[in-house]
């Protein structure tokens, strides 16, 4: 499962830790489990030991005990717009701190933007490099003349182009997968990462005069 389409709701969550509880895993071995399939979207360590506990005694069900009294509502409105335009400035912000700035409940946090604001987290598309309009522009110019020089003399042309000097160089990404997420709307593109390389280049010299 990727970290894309692993939103859970709390009652499968729970699921889930009822079944590694009955394969005789401990809370620990769970919340690790969880954590390394879910990231973001884990339930804490606190929540996994607690149902956990619950279920090695016994319980069955996954849903929440009643509650007496009018229940407290979390999912508001007024907390919809404070999630979202905290969301919209910080595409990278993470659960825990939107929960302790707002003083909600990490998992009620989770609810509101996967389920309310229809957003998830998502890792950036990778792309060689970072190309201006004014770049595209020179690329596609620059294929147009090419292909007019070229002509019908193809064998010709490549005769006379010689490659020289060629180094080959090692890309390396300092961001990992996990440090690239960003929040994204559905139907909104990927964020896009850009491949660096280190300052060797390839020498070519061309033959066309």
């Amino acid at each position: 499962m990727s970290a894309e389409s692993s939103n859970l709701s709390n009652i499968e969550h729970r699921a889930v830790i009822k079944y590694f509880v009955k394969k005789g895993k401990t809370p620990k071995e769970i919340f690790e489990d969880m954590v390394s399939v879910l990231q973001e979207s884990a339930l804490s360590y606190t929540m996994v030991k607690k149902w956990a506990r619950l279920f090695q005694l016994g319980r069955e069900s996954c849903e929440d005990d009643p509650r007496p009294g009018r229940p407290v509502t979390i999912v508001t409105k007024e907390n919809v717009r404070k999630i979202e335009k905290l969301v919209l400035a910080d595409r990278r912000i993470k659960l825990w701190q939107i929960a302790e700035g707002l003083q909600i409940n990490k998992e009620r946090v989770g609810e509101i933007i996967h389920e309310h604001m229809n957003m998830r987290k998502i890792s950036a598309r990778w792309v060689p490099k970072m190309l201006t309009p004014f770049n595209k522009q020179r690329r596609l110019q620059t294929s147009k003349d090419f292909l007019e020089l070229v002509g019908d003399n193809i064998d010709e042309i490549s005769d006379r182009i010689v490659t020289v000097d060629e180094t080959w160089v090692r890309q390396y990404d300092p961001e990992s997968k996990q440090e690239s997420m960003q929040w994204t709307k559905k139907g909104e593109r990927p964020p896009k990462k850009f491949k660096v390389q280190s300052r060797h280049r390839s020498l070519w010299r061309q033959f066309l005069g």
